[in-house]
Formats: C-alpha cells, structure tokens, sequence
C-alpha cells in the first residue's frame, strides 16, 4: 500500500503556511545535525549519564533500595545461572529463557565486580540507543525529536535506568523498529530475541504494512523464538520454570487497579493492606482478584482492539510501525496488573522512535509521556516509602494523577492512529485518484 495524505482543505492557506513551517523545521533539523550540536548533545549525555551513576552510588534519595536490584537480585540470579539452571525457585524469577544472557554478561566484562560490570553495559546500551535514534533521524523523514527526547527524559528517572536490565530490552525492540523499514528480516529476528527477554519486543512487528516484508519479519522473528528457546532449553535446567512464578502476580500497588484501591483506601472505603510479595508491593484484601481479573479481562480487550485495528488499516506511512508499537505497548502496560517505574523506558524508547519521524502521529502523546515520567520520579524514588506505601493523601494524588495520565495516553494514542490509517473506502480512494492528478499537474 502506497502512503497518501489527504488533499488540504484550504489550499491557499496551505500554500502558505506549509512552506514557513517546512522552513523553520527545516532549519532546526539543520541546526541539530550541526558540529556545534552534536558535541552538545554528546556533552549533555555525558553529564547526565554521570550525574545519574553518582546518584546510584551515593544513596541519593534512596538509590540503595534501587541498586540492591543489580547486588542482590540479579547477582543471586546469575549464581544460579552458572550451575545451568534456571532460578525458577525464586518466585521473582519471572522472565523468558533469554533473560539469562542479559544477567550473565558481567562476565563479559572479568575485570569489573558484578555490579561494576551490569551498570558498565547499561550505560553502553543508553548510548547505543542514543546513536540509533540519532542515525534514523538523517533519513528523508527524518527528525532529531527523537534522540533529544531520549537525551532528556531518561534522567528523569534518576538513578532507577541503569539499576535494570530494561535498558538492554528497550535496545532491541528500538533496534527492531528502526531495522524494519529496510532490513525487515534483520527486525524480525531482532524482535524475536526481544520476545525471549522479555516478551514485549514482539509487539513492535504489530504496526508493519502488509505484505512481503511483514511476512518476512513474522517469519524471522518466530524462528529466532524457536531457535532460542531450543538454545536455552538444551543449555539450561528449567527453562520454562518463569510461567507459574509470572501467573501468580497479584494487583501492584503503582497499577491503574491499585491507584483505584490506594484512593478507596484514603477515604476509608476499602479495608485492605499492602504486603511484599513476587517481588513488588501488592494490595491484598477483599476486590483484589476481581480487580486483578478486570485488568487481564482489559489486556484481553486491548489485544483485541490492536488485532481489530490491524485488520481495518488501509493506510500506512513510515511512521505507523513506530506509532502501532507505541500505542501497542502502551496498552499493554496500562492494562497491567504491574506498572513498576521501569516500564516508563519502555514507553520513552519507543516514544522516542516515533519522534524520529516527522510522519508520526504520537507527538503530543510522547510529551505526554514525559510528563508521566517526571512524576513517576516522584512516586519513586522519592516519595514512595513516605507516602505512596503510607497511602498519604499526596502519594495517593501523585499516582491516580500519573495513572491517570497514562490512560488518557493511551487512549489518545490508539484514536491518533486509528484516525490516520483507517480511513472509509471512499476517502481512501479519492486519495489515490488524487495522486496521479496531482503529479500529471506538476509535470
């Protein structure tokens, strides 16, 4: 299917304002490709990346409990790995075989202590996406929005990036995304290991227009799954172990259900408690499993209306894979039993590609964002045990607001894309008579 755009509606106005806007985004995409910029933005990222490693380090609001993830949980996990055995055993052992390859890579790095080594090539992963989105930006479409959005709001999150291992997943489902547009079989099987990491790559091959391409990153993608997962299977004991440990999640006390509780909780309409357990802080008492019910019954209908969109779309432009995968991953998270802090590099990676294009529909949904991640900064690190555990009427504001947020996103985000690729027959065909009108006109 071939890109169109429909006709302007004023073509007098459009004449003239189109030209003046080109030019002024002409100049900044010029001005940020330039020598002095991109020393700037090099600076920036060291800086940046330097303040939030000193706040790993010191204790800055609380990054102990933050670092404790690499020098307890991760190093207690590769321990494990060494003997060839998955740590099922650990109920916070909820990941897909090839997680192991991300939390044995210290190795890689001998010289180093494990949590020297981990944070080492957390950073590496940082600036290899940083770089990606920058190369992409020096396509035909292309814009720098991306790589500056990435740039900024990743330290946002202060210490809490390079203190996971979502980093490295939200590497290869950027890789995936900007591999597809001329390398869909290189995307495809970078979105199956992505699968085999952690599940939510694969979503990036949602938004692919139909055809050989798409086939083709299906194809790759689902043999490199097999490939994989047959890998691990043969290397290591308990491969599959992850399953019942992830099926037991219980309702997180930073999900959309678990704002709609801390609120009742406040105004005393709910009776329930907060205990840790799979590895998080979890709501137990009376509605939970309804509530943890409703939000998969919600995954169900997301999942749905993605395969119902898929269906209906009829117009693609460079930019809907990006937009597709945004709005894809964004329901998925929304939807979750579980939104810890770490998911916000998920949407910020792919929010970033969007941007990378100046075709996206996602723009305004990306600053949106934005704003979600600066305040989940607030609710953690900073103000998580003081009053999101202490469900304070300041904790409880700050999450139902960022929930909240999120969910008018998210619900954004699949009316921009449904809006610009499904379009009635009749419109869609007198855009491509349009078409061949208009380049008769100009010759």
């Amino acid at each position: 299917m071939t890109t169109t755009s429909s006709p302007p509606t004023n073509p007098t106005a459009s004449a003239t304002a189109a030209p003046a806007t080109r030019d002024r985004r002409g100049s900044f995409e010029a001005a940020m490709r330039g020598r002095g910029a991109l020393l700037g933005i090099a600076g920036f990222w060291l800086a940046s990346r330097a303040a939030m490693l000193w706040m790993l380090v010191n204790d800055f609001y609380s990054s102990n409990v933050v670092r404790v993830e690499i020098t307890a949980t991760y190093h207690n996990w590769y321990n494990v790995l060494v003997t060839w055995t998955m740590p099922h055993n650990d109920i916070m052992w909820q990941y897909p075989p090839a997680a192991a390859a991300i939390f044995l890579s210290p190795d890689l790095l001998p010289f180093l202590t494990y949590f020297q080594a981990f944070v080492a090539l957390t950073v590496l992963c940082d600036g290899v996406i940083l770089v990606g989105l920058m190369r992409a930006a020096r396509r035909n479409d292309g814009s720098m929005a991306g790589a500056l959005v990435w740039l900024v709001a990743l330290p946002m999150l202060m210490a809490t990036p390079f203190a996971r291992y979502d980093v490295q997943v939200t590497l290869l489902a950027v890789a995936s995304l900007l591999c597809l547009r001329y390398r869909p079989k290189l995307g495809g099987v970078i979105a199956g290991i992505g699968a085999m990491v952690k599940v939510w790559p694969l979503l990036t091959l949602l938004g692919t227009p139909r055809g050989k391409s798409t086939r083709e990153a299906f194809i790759a993608a689902a043999l490199s799954c097999v490939a994989l997962l047959a890998v691990f299977a043969a290397l290591f004991r308990d491969t599959l172990g992850f399953l019942g440990n992830q099926g037991d999640r219980g309702v997180q006390v930073e999900s959309l259900g678990g704002s709609a509780l801390m609120a009742a909780r406040l105004v005393g309409l709910w009776p329930g408690k907060i205990n840790f357990q799979y590895g998080a802080f979890e709501y137990v008492g009376p509605y939970v499993s309804s509530i943890a019910r409703a939000s998969l019954a919600l995954t169900v209908i997301g999942f749905a209306l993605l395969l119902l969109w898929r269906v209906k779309a009829n117009r693609w432009s460079t930019a809907t894979p990006f937009d597709a995968a945004l709005c894809a991953i964004m329901v998925f998270t929304v939807t979750s039993r579980v939104i810890s802090p770490q998911y916000m590099i998920w949407l910020l990676g792919l929010a970033a590609v969007c941007l990378t294009s100046r075709h996206t529909t996602q723009r305004p949904i990306a600053w949106l964002l934005v704003a979600a991640t600066a305040l989940t900064t607030l609710i953690f690190p900073v103000w998580y045990g003081s009053d999101i555990l202490r469900n304070t009427t300041l904790g409880t504001i700050l999450l139902c607001a960022r929930n909240g947020l999120l969910l008018y996103a998210t619900v954004w985000s699949g009316l921009r894309l449904w809006k610009a690729t499904v379009l009635p027959k009749k419109d869609l065909a007198a855009q491509q008579q349009s078409v061949p009108a208009s380049a008769s006109a100009s010759v």
